[in-house]
């Protein structure tokens, strides 16, 4: 394990993607080859439920996964492939830089040299869930020595620290008389819906920029949603009028006589509350990226130019683009998923539906641009050969050794959600696999992604929740209180038969 003479593949980010990637790297990468999964954090976070349970107690330890079978090896120790824990401080195009040694796994200095590298180290989420955040400035408090006592803990990639966060935002919310929730996506709108069920007596508003909620998805889920929240005597909702950002920081911040803090909209509309969330605001963690090569990241939406084959590329010029007309079409094509040799996983199709059910869920997917996002629609999987043909505008990349999925690629109107960073990363190990197996002569064209139709779920409150899947609107109304959580867990491999087993 570890000697120099391994190859290597590198997944940076152990969530959705990631995560999927290294599984399918483990069941088809030769011989002769190691994967060593990086992340900053010991477990993985499950963050499409971290809404929930910073809001609701007695959940915190669900949303933090062990990886210890992350790979669906029968026998772990059969393989020499590693997940770690430690910060990539940078990246070139064959090595990066970790932030410590790992003599123990073959590592003795800080630079990593690979041969392959899947980039899936996601976005930046809005600070009211941004756990590396630990002293958020959106939540701005009242001088009551109630709140003032209550304060975020540092957060380092510890699972007990995670969970202790998880608590202090809980108190922190059940401290504040009156809430502002500002960003109408789906964060917004869970967050809305959670502090106004959980506490009955608090008075929530949330407050949007546009006429309409979740924009990119069928009106109906607007409606649905209003007509939820209209249930709710606690929920006041402003549409259309836009938070005026220089009244949140303004110095002094301005309050009034019950010591509440006063913002305005855009409209000249006051708001006062104890609490404030800024809801908007995720952008993709494409940092190490610019750092190597500014052509890789669009510095306006900071996403990473891809090609269909989630290969890292760099932004075209205006001729490259003229070039479009001129490259033949190339089928899409889909390969048979090598089975994982973990003997207790699910069923792959019970997995499927889990993360529909879950991870579609996306936190600020659904927001409008202006709240942070770009992106159009989603994808269910992948198109086969006999549907489509796609155009390929730039075949060549200075990088074709780096592959970049999830909330970091700007991946043809794919939204910054859990379940397209699983499809990608399933393509990208696949096109890996293919790339390695071009050395033994083994020639396969490499495959190309095209997002799907729109989907998404939001939570509204206990029990009930509002989803968009293949075409169809639906309200579920027997959503546990911590959403199923236990089901992402046998994603990473583990077999959940009581709550007491999330505790690791």
């Amino acid at each position: 394990m570890g000697s120099t003479s391994t190859r290597t593949v590198v997944v940076l980010g152990s969530a959705y993607g990631g995560s999927r990637a290294a599984q399918i790297l483990a069941a088809g990468i030769p011989e002769g080859w190691r994967i060593i999964l990086i992340d900053r954090n010991s477990h993985t976070n499950h963050v499409y439920i971290l809404p929930r349970l910073a809001v609701l107690p007695g959940h915190e330890y669900k949303a933090f996964i062990p990886n210890t079978k992350v790979f669906l090896l029968e026998d772990p120790t059969s393989k020499p492939h590693i997940r770690i824990q430690a910060h990539v401080t940078s990246i070139t195009p064959y090595s990066l830089t970790l932030s410590k040694a790992f003599p123990e796994h073959g590592i003795p200095s800080t630079t990593l040299p690979f041969d392959y590298v899947i980039y899936a180290l996601g976005s930046h989420l809005p600070r009211p869930l941004n756990l590396w955040a630990s002293d958020p400035d959106v939540l701005t408090m009242t001088p009551n020595a109630t709140i003032k006592d209550v304060h975020l803990p540092n957060y380092r990639g510890e699972k007990a620290e995670g969970v202790a966060w998880l608590s202090a935002h809980q108190k922190l919310i059940e401290s504040s008389p009156t809430v502002l929730v500002v960003g109408g996506g789906a964060l917004g709108i869970q967050f809305t819906t959670d502090i106004a069920a959980v506490h009955p007596t608090k008075q929530v508003t949330l407050l949007h920029s546009r006429d309409r909620l979740l924009p990119r998805f069928d009106e109906a889920m607007h409606a649905e949603i209003l007509k939820t929240m209209e249930t709710f005597s606690n929920i006041d909702v402003i549409l259309g009028e836009r938070l005026d950002l220089e009244s949140v920081n303004e110095e002094p911040p301005k309050r009034n006589e019950k010591g509440q803090r006063v913002v305005r909209t855009v409209k000249g509309r006051e708001i006062a509350a104890d609490l404030i969330m800024l809801c908007t605001g995720q952008t993709p963690n494409t940092e190490l990226l610019t750092a190597m090569d500014p052509a890789t990241v669009n510095q306006g939406d900071k996403l990473a130019h891809v090609l269909r084959t989630m290969q890292l590329g760099v932004l075209p010029s205006s001729e490259a683009e003229a070039l479009v007309d001129s490259v033949k079409p190339v089928p899409v094509i889909e390969t048979d998923v090598p089975e994982p040799t973990h003997s207790t996983i699910v069923d792959p199709l019970e997995l499927e539906t889990a993360l529909k059910q879950l991870a579609v869920a996306d936190l600020e997917a659904a927001s409008t641009p202006e709240e942070g996002s770009s992106s159009e629609s989603t994808s269910e999987g992948l198109l086969s050969s006999d549907e489509e043909t796609l155009v390929e505008p730039v075949l060549e990349t200075p990088y074709p050794n780096m592959f970049v999925i999830g909330d970091a690629a700007d991946a043809f109107g794919a939204i910054p959600a859990g379940h397209n960073a699983y499809y990608q990363g399933e393509l990208a190990a696949r096109n890996i696999i293919r790339l390695i197996k071009r050395s033994s002569g083994i020639e396969e064209p490499l495959e190309l992604y095209k997002p799907g139709a729109p989907a998404i779920k939001v939570t509204l409150g206990l029990g009930r929740s509002v989803y968009q899947l293949e075409g169809n609107i639906g309200v579920s109304t027997d959503q546990p209180d911590d959403l199923h959580a236990a089901a992402i867990w046998a994603y990473y491999g583990i077999i959940v038969k009581n709550d007491d087993d999330m505790r690791a």
